[in-house]
């Protein structure tokens, strides 16, 4: 054999050498092994199992839930309170309107009502949202 044949062959060899090392060292253990392995395993997450408190992690969990609850209430509020503030504002501004209306055509009649409007319309939505900040 060749100097650069016996090379190859020694190189092919060796690869064959560690493949077959590495092939043992990751090899899967045997069945026994295994079994012991994994009833070591649920040994381990039985143990720490049983240190869980249940009433602790039941209290836990009710805890965190109405915390969301309360939470996603509140967020109702604030933007039931948001719109009903803008939209009092917008009952404001359109009774204001009406009542200036009323005064430009030069109905006192009209423009007396449309301020009694307005007014109570005020009060309303006073009302509204005085509840809704409660």
């Amino acid at each position: 054999m060749s100097n650069t044949k016996k090379h190859g062959f020694g190189k092919f060899l060796a690869g064959v050498g560690i493949g077959a090392g590495l092939g043992l060292l990751f090899a899967p253990k045997s069945g026994d092994e295994m079994r012991k392995i994994l009833k070591k395993k649920f040994d381990e997450f039985i143990t720490e199992a049983k240190k869980i408190d249940i009433n602790e992690v039941k209290d836990d969990f009710l805890a965190k839930i109405e915390d969301i609850r309360n939470e996603l209430e509140d967020l109702d509020k604030e933007k039931v309170l948001k719109i009903a503030q803008e939209k009092s504002e917008d009952i404001k501004n359109k009774t204001a309107e009406l009542v200036q209306l009323a005064k430009d055509k030069g109905t006192p009649i009209l423009a007396g009502v449309a301020n009694d409007v307005r007014e109570k319309a005020v009060m309303v939505t006073k009302e509204v949202l005085k509840k809704l900040e409660k």
